[in-house]
């Protein structure tokens, strides 16, 4: 293990975002459970190579809607 807490650990940035994210979700059987929020870290840059491909223009800051105004 080389984080201690979440401020140690580095989330993906857009660049490095793969252009293909598959998040499958797996019944466990348990009482208690969810689907949480796995899939949501890579969400955004997946989001912006999408609008990439589509436009061309590469989006560097958040939040993603002020990007339209630009």
């Amino acid at each position: 293990m080389v984080q201690s807490n979440f401020n140690d650990y580095e989330l993906i940035r857009l660049a490095d975002a793969p252009p293909q994210i598959d998040v499958h979700f797996i019944e466990s059987g348990a009482k208690i459970g969810g689907i949480g929020e796995p899939g949501l870290p890579p969400a955004t840059p997946a989001l912006a190579n999408a609008l990439f491909a589509a436009t061309g223009k590469r989006i560097r800051t958040l939040p993603l809607r002020d990007q339209a105004k630009a």
